[in-house]
């Protein structure tokens, strides 16, 4: 029977599931050792070729092969085998009968274990002496299908974007075989036995590469396939094994949003905003979640002034319509909204397009009762200090939105800590029920503050709030009075003195106080021959000392001990002094810095005396200069009472000792004030950087 026959039998028998085995040939002889005819070089004659035997053979032992020494007749030759199989792992694999040479299997062979062996056989004679030399025996373990081809993975993977076109690559599966390479047994084929219809996916059978074969792909149909893939080995006939493939499709935006309803309607009441006003419900077939499937709103007209947004519901999806500014019934009744809605992805070229893109929202305003409103508020007004009970301040009333609903309002106060304002109920007016108190601790600055509420009669009422602010005006109704005189006495004859400083104070304010106009009593005429007054400015002395110490005013406590009698002295000194005849009487270097060292252009020797010092006058001795700013208040106060008791120059407190420029005096030029036609002409702002005391003086002297 040829080879080609039985291993076709074997086969038919195998798919049967019929036993089978080939009948056991005769082991066919070998002379390894046989030498070739031919003198020369002594070799071999030939190659023993490979010795092949099957794995998974069952009838053991098997002979393979019988080996013969042609020296020696049979049974004078003992022959033998070594190596893997049979003196070495894995061991007695193999055997051969001494006498015959025969070698036998004795042991199941698994070639994906061991696919060859390699032995050296040995031939003796009875004596033990080696009759040949050691030859090889190769034996080859011929490969059998017992191995089923295995898938690497029991669940493969993929994606693919819905709407691909035929041909887009999914995933791949892959398997293994550990049969023979080389041999059908490892030839491994591909296919697919389950997918459902339509069949959109298909499997290249050699590399297992899954693609898409047709158009029509869906998500919103079916959004996860699963195949069955199998793996066969002889080609595709022989074993088998199977596996599954999980293809996901991908959402893209092949859906437009679209609005349930043609028309929405919707109530909105007045005068509230940041409240929510209705929803507009969508519906979208694509992926929930994901930016194919949010929806956005526009409102395309129908709200002018921005007075609603449509913001959208991140869990339901649907646009939920609320209002940014207050509305107002009384102005417009109802709104009508186009209102268009889109995803936030774009839509696919080829997605259809929604029948319902668009929508019109009606929204009906409602009226509520609205609080009255003050037009003006606050209302500022002003009253005359000291005005009497029952004077008319003024009329705070409010005005009712509702135009549209009869309601009436009424007043009262809510606030009036003096208790010093009468309110009319049905008309809001106010007037006062009594005189208040210069001296209220709730006058600030010349301002009292009241709180009015004007209240509707509707159900439930409502009730506004306006503050009311009075201006206290001041009045002249103070006269004022002469300050008493400094102390000294009066001369009876016009060389005997410069005469009485004269002041005057008053507890108006300004402008109903200073500056003061002096005149002799004019029912006594007698009083004009002997006497005459005349007006002079008195920030004279306040200028001076400006100029002098400019840079030491940083030195907060320069003038400190002068700060508290400083006013009396202006209001006291308000006399203009001698003419400009006697500037020369005095040493001008009295105004000089107080560092700076006496002018020599004097001559020395006891200066002389004015004619009113008395007898018994002694100089004063030369008094220390100051060594340190902290001394110049000391040094001044000291120096102008030494000067107004020495009767060698003239009195300190006249202006006629300021007017003197003198030559190179770091004191500064006063003839600009000086040389002014009256007090409307100067400029005494700057007194407001001196403190509140002189800013008083700034605005009494200053222009009105």
């Amino acid at each position: 029977m040829g080879s080609t026959l039985l291993f076709a039998l074997g086969l038919l028998a195998q798919s049967l599931g019929l036993p089978w085995a080939l009948p056991e040939p005769e082991p066919s002889t070998l002379y390894p050792w046989r030498r070739g005819p031919a003198p020369g070089r002594v070799r071999r004659a030939w190659v023993i070729p490979p010795i092949s035997v099957s794995e998974n053979h069952k009838r053991l032992p098997y002979p393979l092969v019988q080996i013969k020494s042609d020296k020696q007749q049979l049974g004078s030759v003992i022959y033998s085998i070594q190596g893997p199989g049979v003196d070495e792992e894995p061991r007695n694999v193999f055997s051969i009968d001494k006498f015959t040479g025969r070698v036998y299997l004795n042991a199941t062979l698994d070639r994906e274990k061991t696919d060859r062996f390699r032995l050296r056989a040995f031939a003796l004679d009875l004596g033990g002496s080696t009759l040949e030399e050691p030859t090889d025996l190769e034996i080859v373990v011929v490969d059998q299908n017992d191995n089923r081809p295995v898938f690497l993975q029991d669940v493969f993977r993929g994606r693919i974007l819905e709407g691909a076109i035929p041909g887009t690559f999914v995933t791949r599966a892959e398997a293994t075989d550990a049969d023979d390479p080389e041999t059908d047994n490892a030839a491994l084929r591909f296919s697919i036995l389950e997918q459902g219809t339509p069949e959109f996916f298909s499997i290249d059978e050699h590399t297992g590469e899954i693609r898409t074969v047709q158009v029509g792909l869906d998500r919103e149909v079916v959004a996860v396939y699963n195949l069955t893939l199998q793996v066969a080995d002889m080609s595709g006939d022989g074993l088998t094994a199977t596996a599954s493939a999980i293809i996901s499709v991908d959402d893209i935006n092949d859906n437009a949003p679209e609005f349930t309803k043609d028309e929405f309607f919707m109530e909105a009441a007045e005068a509230v905003a940041g409240v929510d006003v209705g929803r507009l419900e969508v519906e979208d077939r694509d992926l929930p979640g994901s930016p194919n499937w949010v929806a956005k709103f526009t409102i395309l007209e129908g709200d002018p002034d921005g007075q609603f947004k449509i913001y959208t519901d991140s869990r339901t999806n649907e646009g939920v319509l609320s209002v940014v500014k207050p509305l107002d019934y009384e102005s417009r009744e109802q709104y009508e909204l186009r209102v268009s809605v889109q995803n936030e992805a774009p839509l696919q070229a080829a997605a259809p397009r929604a029948r319902r893109g668009q929508t019109r929202v009606s929204v009906w305003v409602q009226d509520i009762n609205e609080a009255p409103v003050f037009p003006e508020n606050p209302l500022r007004t002003g009253i005359a200090e000291g005005a009497p009970p029952g004077t008319s301040v003024a009329t705070f009333s409010a005005r009712d939105p509702d135009t549209q609903q009869l309601q009436r309002i009424s007043y009262s106060k809510d606030y009036d800590p003096e208790d010093w304002l009468q309110v009319d109920g049905a008309t809001g007016r106010i007037q006062t029920q009594r005189v208040l108190s210069p001296a209220s601790p709730f006058l600030k600055d010349g301002w009292y503050r009241a709180i009015i509420l004007a209240l509707d009669n509707a159900i439930p009422p409502s009730t506004a709030t306006g503050t009311l602010s009075i201006e206290i005006l001041e009045v002249n109704d103070h006269a004022p009075a002469l300050a008493p005189p400094p102390s000294g006495s009066l001369c009876s004859e016009p060389d005997q003195g410069p005469g009485l400083l004269l002041g005057a104070t008053d507890e108006d304010l300004p402008p109903h106080g200073a500056p003061f106009h002096f005149q002799l009593n004019p029912r006594v005429p007698d009083l004009g021959r002997n006497w005459s007054i005349s007006q002079i400015n008195v920030l004279i002395l306040l200028a001076a000392l400006r100029t002098r110490f400019r840079g030491q005013s940083r030195d907060k406590s320069l003038l400190h001990g002068l700060q508290e009698d400083l006013r009396d002295n202006i209001l006291n000194y308000d006399e203009q002094g001698g003419g400009e005849e006697d500037q020369d009487a005095y040493d001008i270097n009295q105004l000089r810095h107080p560092v700076e060292p006496r002018a020599t252009s004097r001559s020395l020797g006891r200066p002389p005396l004015r004619r009113d010092a008395p007898f018994s006058y002694m100089p004063q001795p030369h008094r220390a200069l100051p060594t340190s700013p902290s001394d110049i208040a000391n040094f001044i106060s000291d120096g102008l009472e030494a000067a107004d008791s020495d009767p060698s120059v003239p009195p300190y407190d006249t202006a006629l000792i300021y007017d003197y420029e003198g030559d190179g005096s770091v004191a500064g030029t006063l003839s600009s004030i000086l040389t002014s036609l009256g007090d409307e002409d100067q400029d005494y702002d700057y007194l407001r950087d001196w403190g509140p005391r002189f800013a008083r003086l700034a605005d009494m002297y200053g222009h009105q």
